[in-house]
């Protein structure tokens, strides 16, 4: 599975507003909604399923990435996206450290097989410090979207 699958483009945040962990889903979870690709009236829902989610345990994987997701009925397809918090911020990250790349993820419940290939390909990804260098030193949409591009024709992980 590659990131043009799932991440929604116009979606894409290269600067964080939020300042913590729930204003950085909400923040994400409102750029997929206000780019049509979740429903608006299904945001909140989605907020809280995705804060539940981190109740069990925090998606903050370490090196300064977290991976936010659930599973929800409003959509059907595996959407995502992708934002950068320059200066980074307390996320609960397994690792203490602050997150600073942000792969948020919504499934529909009956597709756990397309949840696990998206999450295992942004793992793969992350694995590339040259590709989180320059994930985090974007300054535009377009620059992560075209760093996504690359990743998909393996210019990064060998």
């Amino acid at each position: 599975m590659k990131f043009a699958d799932f991440i929604n483009s116009d979606s894409i945040r290269a600067e964080l507003a939020a300042d913590d962990k729930d204003s950085v889903i909400r923040e994400m979870a409102g750029a997929l909604a206000a780019a049509g690709a979740v429903a608006e009236e299904e945001l909140d829902s989605i907020v809280k399923a995705i804060l539940r989610r981190e109740e069990l345990g925090s998606t903050g994987i370490g090196r300064g990435v977290a991976v936010p997701h659930t599973k929800h009925p409003s959509v059907d397809k595996l959407v995502g996206t992708v934002a950068v918090s320059v200066e980074g911020l307390d996320f609960e990250s397994l690792d203490g450290e602050k997150v600073q790349l942000f792969f948020l993820l919504i499934s529909p419940p009956d597709r756990p097989g397309d949840h696990l290939r998206a999450l295992e390909n942004i793992s793969r990804q992350l694995r590339d410090d040259t590709f989180c260098r320059f994930l985090k030193q974007s300054k535009s949409t377009e620059d992560i979207w075209q760093l996504l591009v690359e990743a998909d024709n393996n210019q990064f992980v060998s």
